[in-house]
């Protein structure tokens, strides 16, 4: 990963703008867990680094626009830069991180390439269904998962096939194994919104909801609940709501198992991923990693 980090390091310089260098400074790096995945899946080749760089330029770009879209205040639990810096400085410096990893693509093979360059369209394509399944209570299941793999599984997908494409192994196989991954790694995402902390998340608590984000314990909620009920969590949707109304819909999710249909689907996208990949330790124990996050 210090090859990553360096990779990095080395292309913001190349941006040759003192706002972006330090800007960029001040994001949180995360689990940079598509770099990790790139230099698992090829350890050895020599452009994995790069590839991974790229990556996660192109991962921070998407955040730095999701935080305008969404107004977030923090990331990470850092500030974000749109809260800092204003909205269209967040834009800018996301688009910037964007240009340079699309300029850096073309070190590589063109069908490698338009893997990357691919599954950033498919990211935009689904955060403008995000945005659009907002402004009403969805209780679609699978249209919530077509929308998750579009705007987060993708690029962890393409991520996957992409370092199995330098490596000579099998694209099919890790396709499989980074989509579920990804999907996995979101729905265990979505449940820590409800069940964690406000500290531990860096946000606050229950904010998917408030932004009027249905992710899957709401909709398996809603299918649960009565008319009446229905009409009281629909109600609360989009809106700041109180402790007493966040406190009804944590018992109601436990009384009808919603947080744990929910880790159930999880569990079965991941034994499929490592299904997929039964010989690569290394890319399993990311997965038993992730899906041991407590909830």
């Amino acid at each position: 990963m210090q090859r990553v980090e360096s990779e990095i390091a080395r292309l913001i310089k190349e941006i040759d703008y003192e706002e972006v260098t330090r800007l960029f400074s001040m994001l949180s790096g995360g689990k940079r867990l598509r770099a990790k995945l790139i230099l698992k899946i090829a350890p050895t080749h020599e452009q994995a680094p790069l590839l991974a760089a790229i990556v996660e330029l192109i991962h921070a770009a998407s955040l730095l626009h999701d935080d305008v879209i969404d107004d977030a205040l923090t990331r990470r639990g850092v500030t974000s830069v749109n809260a800092t810096h204003g909205s269209k400085t967040a834009v800018m410096l996301g688009d910037v991180l964007y240009s340079k990893g699309f300029t850096e693509l073309v070190r590589f093979d063109p069908s490698i390439a338009k893997v990357i360059a691919s599954s950033v369209t498919a990211l935009s394509k689904g955060e403008m269904m995000d945005v659009m399944m907002a402004d009403t209570f969805n209780f679609d299941a699978k249209k919530y998962l077509d929308m998750l793999y579009l705007k987060t599984a993708t690029l962890i997908e393409a991520a996957a096939i992409a370092a199995a494409m330098l490596s000579g192994k099998d694209e099919k196989a890790h396709s499989i194994y980074g989509r579920n991954l990804g999907l996995s790694f979101q729905i265990i995402d979505d449940i820590l919104d409800i069940t964690s902390d406000e500290k531990t998340l860096g946000k606050p608590t229950m904010n998917d909801f408030v932004e009027g984000k249905c992710t899957l314990p709401y909709i398996y909620l809603y299918a649960s609940l009565h008319e009446d009920d229905k009409k009281r969590l629909k109600n609360s949707h989009a809106k700041t709501i109180d402790t007493s109304e966040a406190l009804w819909i944590k018992q109601e999710m436990q009384k009808h198992k919603c947080i744990e249909k929910s880790f159930a689907l999880a569990k079965e996208l991941s034994h499929e991923a490592m299904n997929a990949v039964k010989e690569e330790t290394a890319l399993i124990e990311i997965l038993q990693t992730m899906i041991k996050r407590s909830y």
